[in-house]
């Protein structure tokens, strides 16, 4: 008799399942549509960027969940291209 084991669930399984709890009121949410569109795509791929925005934001360190999930902590982008992509105020003459 032969007895397979369940596999070790790899670092993107445990990222996925991570993500996906951060995400359960949207899970839930999306549960609850019984008509997709790409209007309500689009609106829950924003909704869940939002969420990970602010998610990062409140973290106790910078980039915790990678280092919780094994991954590299990306560089922060320098300030000088930080200034570089801001807008810069342009007046519109009549």
């Amino acid at each position: 008799m032969v007895i397979l084991m369940p596999r070790r669930p790899s670092r993107i399984d445990l990222l996925e399942l991570d993500i996906d709890v951060r995400l359960a009121d949207l899970w839930r949410e999306a549960n609850d549509i019984s008509e997709w569109s790409l209007e309500v795509v689009g609106a829950f791929i924003r909704a869940a960027y939002g969420k990970g925005y602010c998610d990062a934001l409140t973290e106790d360190a910078p980039g915790l969940l990678c280092v919780e999930h094994g991954y590299r902590v990306p560089e922060r982008r320098s300030q000088e291209a930080l200034s570089a992509a801001e807008p810069q105020n342009q007046t519109v003459e009549p």
